[in-house]
């Protein structure tokens, strides 16, 4: 793409793009640290570790009903083959830990292996060690599971409506200080419900002059990163160590520790760099059974995964939202009333969490009198759900970008004049009870309508070719309260060591947090070296997820870069006889009022300790906070530390022959508060939204009676780079923050969050057509085109 394609409007940096050696701190437009290594596949991941002899291989026997009784597992064929150490089953496990064994952010109901019954097709029932993984694969294949099938529960209608239970008990988790409040209660399928109630919704739907409704679905999804989950386990010395493909090194940590009942600091977690991440590797995927089998057997396990298996590990939630919109004579937005359900699958995994936070903004960045939302995180035979970029809220825009856009067309208006007039400003109250700061949705939303010429004459209509244009704002809170920590070592040759327990899962994390720490010291970002996450030497960090980074890592960097700049002046000081007050640290050094340098940082460390290669140390903490939502109303003066705004403008042509849709154009943009770093937030954008195009056209999980038909990359469709816009124009809003790192935000997930919508009202742009299930693929579009209607 051309300059003028990728950059509609270039933001204020603070430093230009400089050579090596130079500062290149915050604003730099400055590549990433492994840019060329992840190209050419020379970065070293988990999967290309060596595996020492001796290692044990694990290969898993899934289970291949969505819900039954285990009567008998018959192992005796797989033990006998040479090579296999031992077949492992559950009730192996619950002999060994107990309820210990079943895990999970939110609800400890997650076994490693199948305790009893399973619970979807694909559940681990068994796991084979063995000399090789070919030797243990041919094992868990032998393993033969007699089973008493059970009434499944396949869709979120049955879940609700019948007398069959996932689970007989939901036994609550204690991880997170937000899902602290969660109860176990017995017979029933809804694990968490997040209600919001402003106003008098009901009445105002009910004297409204105009009002939309409108049923919107959005299927699960699979994440397919680049790089498949694999998890090492050994003992060390008494000591659980583990290595592994997550974004959560502390809270695998936690789960390891309590699961074996040992102390924190007898369990240590190590990973790579991830070859992608986007919510696949948080929590509990293989970490728990590496704990368990390594534990049990004192010797070190090794569990790879294949494409297929990857599958059956997590996916996004499905989801069905039933809403409506109202508006008054004078179009003014009177009422929004949903009904939100999550698919959440056989475990919870962390959707309760999900279900509140995308809950809270069903009705959008929108002022609105009068809301009531129900949302509920619901439990099937199916795999489960968990994170994905976007943290549920892709789902809820979909809908609410759907209803608005339908309210302008029925009301006569202009669908981006339409919203521009009811998004919320700095300082207005969203329906949630939070005022605003730092979301700038109104620029937003200008700045993609003036990409794509929103006001311009759209094409006159060739043929069987149709074109049109939408529009579509997001809005999403990052994930609060969370806690960072940093640790800085300043080295005597004026470099530093920042450890920090984020994972650079190819969003560029450890330029980033270079470039802060660089802009506070003084010194080039490329002469800070970011340590890998290792929970012996890393600092605890809630996880790596939620676009919660660069604020709140970013701001444990700013305290504990401004802590060492500060030892570092006084250090200087006591040298110098003068006033700490006196000095100031440029790039040059210490330097006094007028710029004279006085000392450069390796002398001063030098004279500090007499030695070359001494260090300095620092330390700092950041913690976000929250004000808990009240559990009858949904509002909170304080819900979130900071919100994500953002939209996506697309201009489109339709060949109504083969419902095929091609983007002339797309512009996404987002509010990161201050860019970091303005080139890696513009790949955030851009890839967001490319996936974004996926779950729009191509991406779904197809299950057919609780078994997945399309668990391959044969079967599951993605789009290429021919899907991909003719023209692509990432757009950077900056309205600082008052408390982040420099005014910054995250912007991971800003740009997924509206592009469903904004390609469904472009579709009803060019052909008067309203389609309310993703995703949009050529045959809903023919059949919509055949129908006159909804589909």
């Amino acid at each position: 793409m051309s300059e003028a394609q990728t950059n509609h409007r270039k933001p204020v940096v603070a430093h230009a793009e400089q050579a090596d050696g130079q500062l290149e701190g915050v604003g730099a437009r400055r590549k990433r640290f492994d840019a060329v290594g992840r190209v050419r596949g020379t970065i070293r991941y988990v999967g290309d570790e060596p595996v020492p002899v001796g290692t044990a291989y694990v290969a898993i026997h899934r289970s291949t009903q969505p819900h039954a009784s285990i009567v008998h597992i018959d192992v005796t064929a797989a033990e006998r083959l040479p090579g296999v150490f031992a077949v492992v089953t559950g009730q192996d496990l619950y002999k060994e830990f107990g309820d210990r064994m079943f895990t999970g952010p939110a609800f400890a109901d997650q076994p490693s292996l199948a305790v009893e019954k399973v619970r979807y097709a694909g559940e681990p029932v068994a796991a084979v060690l063995a000399a090789d993984i070919a030797t243990a694969r041919a094992a868990a294949d032998e393993i033969v599971v007699e089973y008493d099938e059970l009434p499944p529960v396949y869709n979120t209608d049955d879940a609700l409506s019948g007398d069959v239970y996932v689970h007989q008990e939901l036994r609550p988790s204690s991880v997170f200080a937000d899902l602290a409040h969660l109860s176990g209660v017995r017979e029933t399928n809804v694990a968490y419900e997040y209600r919001q109630v402003k106003g008098d919704a009901k009445t105002a739907h009910s004297s409204a002059a105009t009002s939309v409704e409108a049923t919107m679905y959005a299927p699960p999804t699979h994440h397919v990163t680049i790089e498949l989950p694999v998890t090492s386990a050994w003992v060390d010395s008494g000591r659980l160590e583990i290595l592994t493909t997550t974004q959560t090194p502390s809270y695998v940590r936690q789960m390891a520790a309590d699961l074996l009942d040992l102390p924190l600091s007898r369990v240590r977690v190590r990973t790579r760099a991830l070859g992608g991440g986007f919510g696949a590797k948080m929590y509990d995927r293989l970490e728990p059974l590496a704990a368990a089998l390594a534990w049990k057997f004192q010797r070190r396990v090794h569990i790879p995964t294949t494409r297929e298996e990857a599958f059956q590990l997590t996916t996004r939630h499905g989801a069905t939202v039933i809403a409506k919109l109202s508006a008054d004579a004078e179009g003014n937005l009177v009422a929004s009333t949903a009904d939100l359900r999550y698919d959440t699958g056989a475990f919870a995994d962390v959707g309760p969490r999900i279900t509140a936070k995308s809950g809270m903004v069903v009705p959008g960045p929108y002022r609105i009198g009068n809301v009531e939302v129900l949302s509920r995180c619901i439990y099937t035979n199916k795999v489960s759900a968990g994170p994905f970029r976007g943290f549920g809220v892709p789902q809820v825009t979909w809908a609410h970008e759907t209803v608005i856009d339908e309210l302008a067309h029925k009301l006569g208006e202009d669908p981006y004049e339409f919203r521009r007039r009811h998004l919320l400003r700095e300082g207005d109250v969203a329906s949630m009870g939070t005022p605003m700061h730092s979301a700038d949705f109104t620029r937003c939303l200008d700045a993609v309508a003036e990409a794509i010429d929103w006001t311009g004459p759209t094409p006159k209509n060739n043929g069987r070719i149709r074109y049109g244009k939408g529009i579509a704002v997001g809005m999403k809170a990052v994930l609060t309260p969370t806690v960072a920590n940093a640790t800085l070592n300043f080295n005597q040759d004026a470099s530093a060591t920042l450890l920090i327990s984020t994972v650079d899962m190819g969003q560029g994390a450890d330029t980033m947090m270079a470039q802060i720490a660089a802009e506070v010291l003084r010194i080039p970002s490329t002469r800070i070296h970011v340590v890998q996450a290792d929970t012996d030497a890393t600092p605890y960090d809630t996880i790596t997820a939620g676009s919660r980074s660069t604020y709140h890592t970013g701001n444990a960097v700013r305290l504990v870069a401004g802590e060492m700049r500060a030892r570092l002046l006084a250090l200087a000081a006591e040298q110098l006889s003068r006033p700490v007050g006196e000095l100031e640290l440029t790039d040059d050094g210490v330097c006094d009022p007028d710029g004279t340098v006085l000392a450069s940082l390796p002398e001063v460390v030098h004279r500090k300790f007499g030695a070359r290669g001494a260090t300095v140390t620092s330390t700092s903490n950041f913690n976000s906070w929250w004000h808990p939502y009240d559990k009858t109303t949904g509002l909170s003066e304080k819900v979130t530390e900071h919100w994500f705004a953002g939209a996506v403008g697309v201009r489109i042509a339709v060949d109504t022959a083969t419902g095929r849709v091609t983007t002339e154009h797309m512009a996404v943009s987002g509010d990161v508060g201050r860019a970091i770093n303005p080139a890696l937030v513009e790949q955030q954008l851009t890839g967001a939204a490319i996936m974004g195009i996926g779950h729009t056209f191509f991406d779904q999980l197809v299950f057919d009676k609780g078994q997945m038909v399309n668990g391959t990359l044969l079967d599951y469709q993605l789009p290429s780079i021919k899907d991909t816009p003719k023209r692509l124009t990432p757009i950077i809003v900056e309205a600082p923050h008052r408390e982040g790192p420099f005014g910054a935000k995250g912007v991971g997930e800003t740009g997924i969050l509206a592009v469903a919508p904004a390609y469904a009202n472009a579709i009803r742009d060019a052909l008067g057509i309203r389609l309310t299930s993703l995703p949009l693929t050529p045959e809903s579009i023919l059949n919509a085109i055949e129908q006159g209607g909804p589909a």
